[in-house]
């Protein structure tokens, strides 16, 4: 009996295992390639996107990272953060047609950028900022084309577009979708008004407050008073009793 018991610890152990390994497995691809962070951004808007590049070997580094943009959705502004450890450069190209931005025209736009010098060692990641925009109005997704180098002088590259309804394939490159704009100015504004009103609201309660705490202390003096002249009226009364009490005697 005590043998057959350990004989199915042993057995729901290794499945155990088991499943807990095809999970991982399972799970692996699906944060092992380059991805953006947010995955969503408003249409027309700014937003500052993380590029998230994972090192998936266990005997080489990551030494160079390069994200293409799209050129057929250029954008007017694209500004890298300082990464410590890693320099970084920004390609630029001319534009067939010049965009405009606050009444100025731009003629050329951003179509690469390229990080080298640092590395992402085995198990780890790094993230690359860039604030970019206007994002597109008229689209609902962004696919930045990556190239990752490693030190053994392979390069993984992840320009492989998703496409709805279609399993993701072995290589996707990293998207953002594009959501439509909402009144986030306005609800802001909007929030600020209420924000304000119950501040207003609160300074009215607390003068209300204090006009009543002021008609308290005017009844409870009153009060006071009235008790006073109540006692004084019982010890007469009670003298006067006391005397007719004593002539009567």
């Amino acid at each position: 009996m005590i043998r057959q018991k350990f004989t199915t610890r042993r057995r729901t152990a290794a499945v155990g295992a088991f499943a807990a390994g095809a999970v991982l497995l399972c799970a692996a691809p699906a944060f092992a390639h380059v991805t953006v962070d947010p995955e969503e951004a408003e249409q027309g808007g700014f937003a500052t996107v993380d590029f998230k590049v994972p090192n998936e070997r266990d005997d080489a580094s990551t030494t160079k990272v390069e994200v293409n943009f799209p050129t057929d959705q250029p954008l007017a502004s694209v500004m890298p953060q300082p990464v410590p450890g890693w320099d970084v450069k920004v390609t630029k190209s001319k534009l067939d047609k010049p965009l405009e931005s606050h009444g100025e025209k731009i003629t050329e736009a951003v179509t690469k950028i390229t990080w080298s010098g640092g590395k992402i060692g085995p198990g780890e990641f790094q993230q690359f900022p860039v604030s970019m925009g206007a994002l597109p109005h008229d689209a609902d997704v962004m696919a930045f084309k990556a190239l990752q180098t490693y030190d053994n002088d392979e390069v993984v590259r992840w320009i492989e577009e998703p496409e709805k309804g279609k399993p993701e394939p072995e290589s996707p490159a990293p998207v953002l979708h594009l959501t439509p704009a909402g009144d986030s100015a306005h609800g802001g504004a909007a929030a600020a008004g209420e924000q304000q009103n119950s501040g207003d609201g609160e300074q009215s309660a607390a003068g209300s407050g204090g006009g009543t705490d002021t008609t308290a202390r005017v009844l409870g003096g009153a009060g006071i008073a009235v008790g006073v002249a109540g006692v004084a009226f019982g010890l007469t009364a009670g003298r006067r009793r006391a005397a007719q009490t004593s002539s009567s005697t």
